[in-house]
């Protein structure tokens, strides 16, 4: 066998090269945008479906106020409605966000890495209170935010209706 050199400490080394670049590595961070665009427009063809003549146009302001309570929920799993781990509802968040008008709010959590806009819609879709909200024609402007961990996504959107 000359000529071979079996080298036992490359494979070792090139383990714990691939390991520490691993570990350094950022965590994955989903891109949920599509989702929430997709929220905004079910919502829209729902309206239009009952009558609705409007638009449904997305407020940064209602979509602050959907992102602040989807990460609460995220990070305190005994939250699973409308009201915050501070005891904050819908409409302080939506007026911390500089939101001015009448708001509602639906929310989603789901046991999983990920949830689909139409399982989103159905969950909504066969809630009358939330299906109540969707239907709204006064609900003009919109913000949806979703995260996800492992194990769990969560799902909000924040309906509105500027200066009521």
């Amino acid at each position: 066998m000359a000529g071979f050199a079996f080298r036992p400490r490359l494979i070792p080394v090139a383990v714990i090269l691939t390991a520490a670049g691993a570990l350094a590595a950022p965590g994955a961070q989903a891109d949920n945008k599509r989702l929430n665009d997709a929220v905004v427009s079910d919502v829209y063809t729902i309206q239009h479906q009952a009558g609705c003549t409007n638009d449904v146009v997305t407020n940064n302001s209602l979509t602050l106020a959907a992102q602040w309570h989807a990460d609460d929920m995220l990070n305190n799993r005994s939250i699973n409605g409308d009201i915050g781990s501070d005891g904050s509802s819908p409409q302080d968040r939506a007026n911390a966000a500089g939101f001015r008008g009448k708001v509602a709010e639906t929310v989603a959590v789901n046991p999983a890495l990920s949830i689909s806009n139409l399982e989103l819609i159905k969950q909504w879709y066969y809630d009358p209170d939330a299906m109540a909200i969707m239907r709204d024609c006064a609900n003009t402007a919109m913000g949806a935010w979703s995260v996800n961990s492992l194990d769990r996504t969560v799902v909000v959107a924040v309906y509105g209706q500027p200066g009521r």
